[in-house]
């Protein structure tokens, strides 16, 4: 869970979220090398007031000039396709849960149990110590079990968000959008609705707890 002085990211606890961590030092690598290069430069110009006239209509050099950024974001642009194919891919789950957005709480239900579903609303100030960020009923799921998660609305557009597994999934009326991710241990894992949805949006947090599968079936059997 993120605190007032949190400057990086969540801890990883998925592929996905690694995947974007990984992508995110990958990318970060060529822009620090850019600006450093360019900060160089600006300040041999400015220190030694000079310019070297060579520069000027020197076709070799524009020549290197156009095709290294095109390099740079070759090597930029495969990884990331990659990266996105891999985020998108949902192969063989364990489990499938359905997640109805609402104005302004979340509905969960869990299809491979039959009548298995619940509503989860903020816990006021005064019920919990965890300031609008807990809820009365916990998404519970095993931790190391592929599961696939399946978002819609009944009302508006919102967004189901846990940063600690990368996961942003618009909750789009009419519609139902999926993604997969397994968490790779266990733990309580927090978020919020991330599109504005009306006058409460501020009070639709999630609360997902992922527990160990023996724990998991000894709740619901």
């Amino acid at each position: 869970m993120m605190t007032w002085n949190s400057l990086f990211f969540h801890s990883p606890n998925s592929l996905m979220m690694e995947l974007v961590l990984e992508m995110h030092d990958y990318v970060m690598l060529f822009l620090v090398s850019i600006v450093i290069m360019v900060l160089m430069n600006l300040g041999y110009m400015f220190y030694f007031k000079s310019v070297n006239l060579t520069f000027f209509e020197h076709h070799q050099l524009e020549s290197v000039w156009t095709v290294l950024p095109f390099l740079v974001l070759l090597f930029i642009v495969i990884p990331s396709i990659s990266s996105l194919y891999l985020l998108d891919t949902c192969m063989f789950c364990g489990l499938s849960v359905s997640i109805v957005g609402h104005q302004w709480y979340w509905s969960y239900f869990y299809k491979d149990f039959k009548n298995l579903g619940f509503d989860s609303y903020m816990l006021p100030s005064s019920e919990s110590s965890l300031r609008l960020v807990e809820v009365d009923n916990r998404l519970v799921v095993p931790s190391s079990l592929p599961i696939r998660f399946m978002v819609s609305s009944s009302d508006v557009i919102h967004s189901w968000t846990i940063p600690s597994f990368g996961v942003k999934m618009d909750a789009v009326p009419g519609r139902i959008n999926q993604f997969c991710f397994s968490a790779k241990r266990s733990g309580v894992f927090f978020g919020q609705c991330s599109e504005i949805c009306g006058a409460n949006h501020s009070f639709m947090p999630i609360v997902l707890e992922a527990v160990s599968f023996k724990n998991f079936v000894s709740l619901f059997f």
